[in-house]
């Protein structure tokens, strides 16, 4: 079930039991984290998708910054920010766990997202960059250094994925930009970094990313309609 928001828009009725809702904008890399989680967990749920030009009051009333993505329960519940929505999925949905029962391994994963964290803005700053014509070679080069650091722990741990030989929830939160990477203009930042480069093919054969993913060309026609001013967010449909 999905919608495009628009300020005009009547608010959506209740959440139906047996579901969860998810407010979420289909080419949003941070929604698209909870998009993952959600498909690898096999948990109900419906979308609605938001015009984050043009977000309508109701929406705002649910979650002040207007950010998504943005999960609503049948009780009437809303938790949003994406790790933490994860993190409410992976606490309230345990069937299909993606997050290590250690706890040393669980803090492991906490602290490579913090320093993920810091390595995000590098590829808007990029990306928006080149769109404009402006010198990014500074930025190419701190995030190579930063990315270097993400294929030095794949490669210390010697395992497919970031969480161990299997996908967990580390990865999910991961990937949604490096889905991106080739459209942002930073792939070439990726040479000398073998492990990740294996870990992206890895990723990319998982069904749920499959599931979830657009594919470059659809990236590139959504992103340069936002640099433009004129986001298509219904792109594809």
């Amino acid at each position: 079930m999905c919608f495009t928001g628009v300020t005009a828009c009547p608010a959506p009725g209740p959440v139906p039991n047996g579901l969860i809702r998810l407010y979420s904008m289909r080419f949003c890399p941070f929604a698209q984290r909870a998009r993952l989680v959600l498909t690898a967990k096999g948990v109900k749920h419906e979308i609605i998708n938001i015009n984050l030009k043009d977000k309508p009051d109701w929406f705002l009333a649910k979650n002040p910054s207007g950010t998504v993505p943005v999960l609503e329960t049948s009780s009437g519940q809303v938790i949003y920010e994406s790790p933490i929505t994860c993190e409410y999925l992976e606490e309230v949905y345990p069937e299909k766990k993606l997050l290590p029962s250690d706890p040393f391994e669980r803090a492991q994963q906490k602290m490579l997202l913090e320093h993920y964290s810091k390595v995000i803005p590098y590829f808007y700053k990029i990306s928006m960059g080149k769109k404009r014509g402006e010198d990014v070679s500074a930025a190419e080069v701190e995030f190579t250094e930063k990315v270097s650091q993400l294929n030095e722990f794949l490669a210390k741990k010697k395992t497919k994925y970031f969480g161990g030989d299997s996908i967990t929830m580390i990865d999910y939160l991961i990937w949604p930009w490096f889905e991106r990477a080739e459209m942002m203009g930073v792939k070439h930042c990726l040479a000398n970094t073998p492990e990740l480069r294996k870990w992206i093919e890895c990723m990319l054969e998982d069904p749920v990313v499959k599931a979830t993913m657009f594919s470059t060309e659809d990236h590139k026609v959504f992103f340069n309609s936002y640099m433009d001013g004129k986001p298509n967010y219904d792109h594809g449909l």
